[in-house]
């Protein structure tokens, strides 16, 4: 082959490669915005599933309050309550109440694309839990997810039922 002939073989090579490395950058971009979408849809709905679930326990524990979680820590709902012990009554004193409350998220979408629930559980001042769960994006059920939020709402639930 003359100069010219592979001079011009060369140059088409390099097109077909700056175009594959184009679309590549494309199904990337695109995969990384799908990533995005599905973990928006995740935490909708285990957001709200949280929610459901954390409501119900002042029916069953008064005094306890409601609030919704939303910000930097990630999405979802808390329930906290403060008891007065009988100790600070008698005493005349204000600093002995007890901090009860459990709060559970869905965390902000990552760089590591996973999807991550926490919980944190403390009773009477105590910590009782302090855990994670999460599962890779393309990977996760929520119907998993809504299983780890029941039994750790029925394990914090029997845990203060038990300490009060």
């Amino acid at each position: 082959m003359d100069f010219e002939k592979r001079l011009e073989d060369a140059i088409a090579r390099g097109q077909r490669r700056g175009s594959r490395e184009v679309q590549e950058a494309q199904q990337q971009a695109l995969s990384e915005e799908e990533l995005r979408r599905m973990h928006s849809q995740f935490r909708l709905e285990l957001s709200e599933y949280i929610e459901r679930g954390l409501k119900k326990l002042p029916d069953y524990f008064p005094g306890f309050r409601f609030e919704t979680v939303a910000g930097d820590r990630g999405w979802g709902a808390a329930v906290s309550r403060d008891n007065v012990t009988r100790e600070s009554v008698s005493r005349g004193r204000q600093s002995g109440s007890l901090f009860s409350r459990l709060e559970m998220t869905i965390r902000p979408f990552s760089a590591a694309h996973v999807l991550e629930l926490t919980a944190k559980g403390t009773i009477s001042n105590k910590e009782v839990y302090n855990r994670t769960h999460f599962q890779r994006l393309w990977e996760a059920h929520p119907a998993t997810f809504c299983e780890m939020i029941d039994l750790w709402i029925l394990e914090y639930a029997e845990q203060y039922a038990a300490k009060s």
